[in-house]
């Protein structure tokens, strides 16, 4: 079993900036890969971003892309989300997941691994 510890949410902002960070118990595997996901009230959990943890390989939402930056340090197998340029449509329960296997995987459904969410809210 792999836990998934998350930290740094919070309140920022409009134009703000956080970075959320997610530890990993243990590796799974050699081929693994990370995710961010986020699900505000009322609405389906949506993907965020995802690393492949052994080349590096990072995807993100459009909805996202150019603001977030999904990035891995391999010694602390900890996977950290900066997020820069907030808006109050970013505000959500920000979740990292883990699932075994290569390749893109955006549906949550795939990871078997999941932190217990941390709270962005983005608020004047």
């Amino acid at each position: 079993q792999v836990q998934l510890t998350e930290l740094g949410g919070g309140l920022v902002q409009p134009g703000g900036s956080l970075r959320l960070s997610c530890a990993a118990s243990r590796r799974t595997s050699a081929n693994y890969a990370m995710g961010w996901f986020r699900q505000a009230p009322g609405k389906e959990r949506e993907f965020v971003a995802v690393i492949i943890w052994d080349i590096g390989v990072t995807y993100y939402a459009d909805s996202v892309e150019g603001r977030f930056t999904i990035s891995r340090d391999n010694a602390k197998n900890t996977v950290y989300l900066q997020m820069n340029s907030l808006k109050p449509e970013d505000t959500a329960a920000y979740y990292c997941a883990a699932r075994v296997g290569g390749g893109i995987v955006t549906g949550p459904s795939s990871y078997a691994y999941w932190g217990q969410g941390t709270q962005v809210t983005v608020s004047a």
